[in-house]
């Protein structure tokens, strides 16, 4: 069962309370350490991000397109819509000789709050390169080109580009593709249900290739792994962790963000990978228990601890902007 991880104050009274679920693996799958359930089936959620960008350097498409280590980032990102982030995936896709008119991600708000601002100013509506997934779909979009399928129903699960995402997952995650759950994400594409513990073994494998069959799928998690440490702005973007985490420790580790609390982290050094999954989806309490996991484990010091408080115990606020309570990590990592 997940257990208790964080605690929510307000004042003397702890208001509210998460349970997590969290797996620690080495690239063989093997648990070293675990709070609730590290079997715990889910989606995967945009944590699988990064393994769905291998494929583009994989099949030659990164070669062919002359990819940048910022846009190939791009393609792993849950960005927030800020200009950085539009005008590299419209440059993408001007690579691919294809506009914005074939993402099928759908269209919400920049998720920074200043972009959304600045568009309903100027009377402006957003459109599919604000979606936050739109990297994902323009790296998708680029293996179609590259391998001559059709770029219509790119996003169907029996399409060629979702069968070879399937096949990457399954590869990365060391589950059988039949035992791999197929929901539909957010932005429309096939959504993978993985034990958490598989989650973890693939960003092992992620930082860690060396178990990989051949050599092409190797090349591809190094190249992705590395991009996104060198752009981490472009992974995320403003105030987000994932951003944060990279750029204060981005020497040691990798990762990524997903909807409903899912979170996962590749550490370099140790060749071992993190997951977590906030029982009640709610993403405030993912940071807690990311940073303090990584602390625990000897992955975070004192010194990236303090650059990451404002992530690790999340103040609460009144609408004046007082503080009034705490987010607080408080959990037993069994081993």
């Amino acid at each position: 069962m997940s257990e208790p991880a964080v605690k929510v104050t307000r004042g003397p009274i702890v208001e509210s309370v998460h349970r997590a679920d969290v797996a620690v693996t080495d690239s063989a799958g093997r648990v070293l350490f675990w709070v609730g359930d590290p079997g715990k089936v889910t989606y995967w959620r945009s944590s699988a991000k990064p393994i769905q960008a291998v494929p583009v350097i994989e099949t030659g498409a990164a070669e062919r397109f002359a990819f940048e280590d910022r846009e190939i980032a791009v393609m792993c990102a849950s960005h927030s819509g800020e200009d950085v982030h539009i005008r590299t995936v419209a440059g993408i896709l001007r690579k691919l000789g294809l506009t914005d008119s074939v993402l099928a991600c759908g269209v919400h708000p920049p998720l920074d709050g200043g972009s959304a601002k600045n568009l309903l100013a100027c009377g402006v509506a957003p459109w599919q390169l604000h979606c936050n997934c739109s990297g994902k779909h323009a790296a998708m979009l680029a293996v179609a080109v590259h391998m001559g399928y059709p770029i219509e129903g790119y996003f169907r699960p029996d399409h060629p580009v979702q069968r070879l995402m399937l096949r990457e997952v399954s590869l990365f995650a060391g589950v059988p593709e039949d035992a791999i759950a197929i929901g539909v994400d957010g932005c429309g594409v096939p959504v993978f249900g993985l034990p958490l513990a598989a989650m973890a073994r693939a960003f092992a494998t992620l930082v860690r290739p060396d178990r990989l069959p051949g050599g092409a799928a190797a090349t591809g998690a190094r190249r992705v792994s590395g991009a996104m440490r060198a752009y981490p702005y472009m992974v995320a973007g403003r105030s987000r962790l994932t951003t944060a985490l990279m750029e204060v420790a981005g020497d040691r580790l990798v990762a990524k963000s997903g909807a409903e609390g899912v979170y996962c982290i590749g550490v370099l050094d140790r060749g071992i990978g993190v997951a977590v999954k906030i029982e009640d989806g709610n993403a405030r309490a993912a940071g807690p228990v990311v940073l303090e996991v990584l602390a625990r484990l000897g992955v975070l010091d004192e010194r990236h601890l303090q650059a990451l408080a404002a992530h690790h115990h999340p103040h609460v606020l009144n609408h004046r902007g007082d503080i009034v309570g705490e987010i607080v990590p408080e959990f037993e990592l069994r081993s």
